[in-house]
């Protein structure tokens, strides 16, 4: 299992891009699509029109925005540049399927696409894309939206990813013995903001769910100003590294 970071920051970060990560098992999959992602995933050397299974944690626009130009482009490949791509399927929360089809029938050129689509919505029951077998669990963020984290596991390894999560006990529990976990540290721990974690309640998640390395990731501007490894180090004595865009770690 290899993760790729294509994103490790928020919608509008000088240096980093939005939410989006690259996982490579017997499958390509993506979790999560925001602002910026996608020019990252081309320079990872992966053909984009082989991704088959985008994975959203939440339809918040710094984790999706960027799957409209990705969709788009493989629209002009297939149509009109002779291409050809897998069927893809779209995984998220509830009410994905009804934003995906009020997507596809308002959106110029979206609609009739030459390969298979496929919508599928997801709650705190496993699933498998091939011999990767797939974990969403609810976790807490905003008020009345719905939040997904997600666990893969491949070949004897975890990988656990919050989504943008407050500390919860579902995300301990998502990330319980994790061989790594990939956790919203959108601020540090002495300047924590709303309705995320910060880099104090990723240790202590991690610590609490005894993750193998946890990957620190989703930072606000404000959070490289401070020492959030040192922070999450505090309740966390595993090891630790800041995430950055185009990181990529094998399990």
């Amino acid at each position: 299992m290899r993760l790729t970071i294509l994103g490790s920051g928020t919608n509008v970060h000088p240096t980093r891009a939005a939410a989006g990560y690259l996982v490579q098992t017997d499958q390509t999959l993506l979790l999560d699509f925001g602002p910026r992602t996608l020019m990252n995933l081309i320079k990872t050397g992966v053909d984009r029109h082989q991704i088959t299974h985008v994975l959203f944690s939440h339809f918040h626009a710094d984790h999706f925005s960027d799957f409209i130009t990705f969709f788009f482009d493989a629209m002009i490949f297939t149509k009109y540049q002779g291409g050809k791509r897998p069927p893809l399927t779209i995984i998220g929360p509830p009410g994905t399927r009804s934003l995906f089809k009020v997507l596809f029938a308002t959106l110029p050129g979206f609609s009739r696409a030459p390969f298979g689509v496929t919508l599928k919505e997801v709650d705190d029951r496993p699933f498998w894309i091939g011999r990767t077998k797939v974990l969403p669990r609810r976790v807490t963020h905003s008020p009345r939206l719905h939040c997904l984290g997600y666990r893969l596991e491949y070949g004897g390894k975890a990988l656990a990813y919050s989504g943008d999560s407050q500390y919860c006990t579902s995300l301990v529990r998502l990330c319980g013995d994790a061989d790594l976990a990939v956790l919203d540290c959108s601020f540090p721990a002495n300047r924590p903001g709303p309705v995320h974690l910060h880099a104090g309640q990723c240790g202590q998640v991690a610590h609490e769910a005894g993750v193998g390395q946890l990957i620190l990731s989703h930072f606000y501007p404000i959070a490289d100003r401070y020492d959030v490894k040192a922070q999450a180090g505090e309740r966390y004595e595993g090891t630790i590294r800041k995430g950055r865009d185009l990181l990529s770690v094998k399990l």
